[in-house]
């Protein structure tokens, strides 16, 4: 299969649910799509919606945008082990001449601010001096730039925390976005764990370029460093990954958290927020809630000894 050359560009195109897409669209660009594009996979016209409603078709294809180095079998894998496409056949790409697409998505890029304190700005504008933390990303050049209703969730909870030399763990760290952003607030030790070599790699590289490359480690989750650092436990852990995993993930996740200590999880739609709630509250306290285009952050506080039950 044509891998395409370094002047291309890869479309990559999936057909989902409606219920489906938007958890596409973000896995995309988790794995450093440039864009996203939502498109109606038959010939179904959305009417005028009611008020507050976001209507999408029956069927959608889901395309993104990626730059010409692309794993495809791996892509195609990740996207079935999701449960995203059925077959890992099911992944069509294209590749496309160079129009400097990043560039023009980049151009349109400005800077955003968090909270309170919290800014991401790219690399094409120079920070105002009153700003008080500053992220340093471009989007497409890393998986997330905090422009997806999750991960703006997650960092809105992140300016509000106190996080002066804690220790914290970001579960599906992707570009690094919020453990850069703990890091930035004063946390002495991250550790960044993804099951994604690229999204580790990204961590790092946005770690340098931000300054606060001595504080995060990045990890696979099934090396020493990861473990260790779940079984030591984290005044912070942070996971915005999806709902799926997550529920997977409740008792190793909620035994991560010290006592005393805070749990923040995302990638969750609302209507996958009880289902989620449930697992968690066996062994945490609930804290509180917040929403975001369809898009919930639940937070927990660790009351006890932090040891989650096996039952």
């Amino acid at each position: 299969m044509n891998q395409g050359t370094d002047d291309d560009w890869i479309e990559l195109t999936i057909r989902v649910e409606s219920a489906m897409a938007e958890a596409a669209e973000e896995e995309l660009f988790v794995m450093g799509a440039a864009s996203v594009t939502l498109l109606d996979a038959a010939d179904h016209p959305v009417h005028e919606p009611e008020p507050g409603e976001t209507p999408l078709w029956p069927q959608v294809l889901v395309r993104g945008l990626f730059g010409s180095v692309l794993d495809r079998a791996a892509v195609s894998e990740r996207l079935h082990a999701a449960g995203l496409v059925h077959s890992a056949d099911a992944v069509d790409f294209e590749s496309l001449a160079d129009r400097d697409w990043e560039r023009a998505w980049m151009d349109r890029f400005e800077p955003m601010r968090f909270g309170r304190d919290l800014w991401i700005c790219p690399s094409h504008r120079e920070p105002a001096p009153g700003w008080p933390v500053v992220i340093r990303l471009d989007p497409g050049l890393a998986f997330g730039s905090g422009t997806h209703p999750t991960t703006a969730l997650c960092l809105e909870w992140i300016d509000g925390q106190d996080l002066g030399g804690k220790v914290v763990i970001d579960y599906g760290c992707g570009s690094g976005i919020l453990a850069i952003a703990c890091a930035l607030k004063g946390a002495k030790r991250v550790v960044a764990i993804d099951h994604d070599r690229q999204a580790l790699t990204a961590t790092l590289d946005n770690a340098r370029r931000n300054g606060v490359e001595s504080r995060i480690i990045a990890a696979l989750p099934d090396t020493s460093e990861a473990e260790r650092a779940l079984a030591d436990r984290a005044d912070v852990v942070v996971a915005n990954i999806l709902a799926a995993p997550l529920i997977e993930l409740s008792a190793q996740l909620a035994a991560a958290v010290a006592p005393g200590g805070h749990l923040a999880l995302s990638g969750i739609l609302e209507t996958q927020s009880d289902q989620v709630d449930r697992h968690y509250r066996q062994h945490l306290q609930p804290n509180r809630q917040g929403t975001l285009e369809e898009w919930v952050l639940l937070t927990y506080d660790q009351t006890g000894n932090g040891r989650a039950s096996s039952g």
